[in-house]
């Protein structure tokens, strides 16, 4: 067992983790880049800004000072994606000790190139070893201890099991995986499917309609997900399939409120402005089309709402242009010839 743990992220998913963590009564290091933030767990052990009513055990201590985190073994990292490369730099330049365990908690795609979280990690913290935490987790049901599952992933066989321990708490169970790509891709292609699955919902298009969409984003999350390099089986997991269906039907899901809005005739720049949180799905879909289109997979949900997000499309237009497209047989590939 690991002797104290940190988590860097103050934000809702960090805060969820540190309240479950701090059942085995460590001393849990939070680091928050927000001062207020920072203050009001200290003081009031509250984080009002993103769990609201949900008080934060005494043995979990804020910090803005990123070398505070570097005291433990064991470190999460819980900050959007567009962030990870700037606080793994800063972190490299910190020195932390060597075999040091990361879990990455982030569910996205480095935008230009390519990269997984993990491996940006990796690039700027070679000589940590790294592990990867997705699966259907809406933090505000952790933070209430609602009974929840998750995959934990690492190509270091011997973490897994210690990893697997701290993070068996009451009402959480982690399963053990490999497959850190698959792992990763389908926590972080799933939050594009989430943002259609919300348009559907402001567009009140029925129960039908959101199915067929779901199951049609399952099978091109898998294509994509395979050609990138994750394990078929994996898509059909905790980290694939359940945090599909979580973030796609779930009130609580900020890609699929930001859908919604969308279909509710709200302009993406607009809703962004307004969110407190990051929806992922937006850098997301960048990434996600890029890889797809270098790949010649064929991704007709992530192109449309590229085409919505980027290219200023409609979304009758870009409903029709799922709709309309040629007819083929559920079994088929969508595997492009180059």
């Amino acid at each position: 067992m690991f002797e104290k743990i940190s988590i860097i992220g103050a934000g809702s998913w960090g805060s969820a983790l540190a309240i479950l963590l701090a059942d085995h009564g460590l001393p849990i290091t939070l680091w928050g880049h927000n001062s207020n933030v920072v203050e009001e767990i200290n003081t009031l052990h509250r984080n009002s800004a993103y769990l609201p009513e949900i008080a934060m055990p005494v043995n979990v201590r804020a910090t803005s000072d990123l070398a505070d985190a570097l005291e433990a073994p064991l470190i999460f990292m819980v900050t959007p994606s567009k962030a990870v490369r700037s606080i793994a730099g800063m972190l490299a330049a910190l020195s932390p000790k060597p075999r040091t365990i990361i879990v990455s908690c982030t569910k996205g795609i480095e935008h230009g190139s390519g990269k997984l979280m993990s491996e940006v990690i990796g690039e700027c913290l070679p000589e940590c070893r790294l592990a990867v935490l997705s699966g259907p987790n809406l933090a505000l049901e952790i933070a209430r201890r609602i009974p929840a599952a998750s995959v934990i992933g690492s190509a270091f066989e011997d973490i897994l099991e210690p990893l697997q321990q701290v993070l068996s708490v009451k009402g959480f169970r982690p399963y053990t995986s490999a497959d850190v790509m698959g792992i990763q891709l389908g926590g972080a292609l799933k939050n594009i499917f989430a943002i259609a699955a919300g348009v559907s919902d402001g567009f009140k298009m029925g129960d039908n309609a959101k199915a067929a969409l779901v199951t049609r984003s399952l099978a091109e999350m898998t294509r994509l997900g395979v050609a990138l390099g994750g394990r078929k089986e994996t898509f059909f997991g905790l980290s694939g399939v359940g945090d599909l269906m979580a973030t796609c039907f779930s009130k609580q899901s900020r890609n699929r409120l930001f859908g919604e809005r969308l279909g509710r005739g709200e302009k993406p720049a607009q809703i962004i402005e307004s969110m407190r949180m990051v929806a992922e799905g937006v850098p997301t879909t960048l990434s996600a089309w890029d890889c797809a289109k270098r790949f010649g997979i064929e991704a007709p949900v992530t192109q449309e709402i590229h085409s919505v997000l980027y290219e200023d499309k409609s979304l009758l237009e870009a409903m029709a242009g799922l709709m309309e497209r040629p007819p083929k047989s559920e079994s088929d590939t969508g595997i492009q010839p180059k």
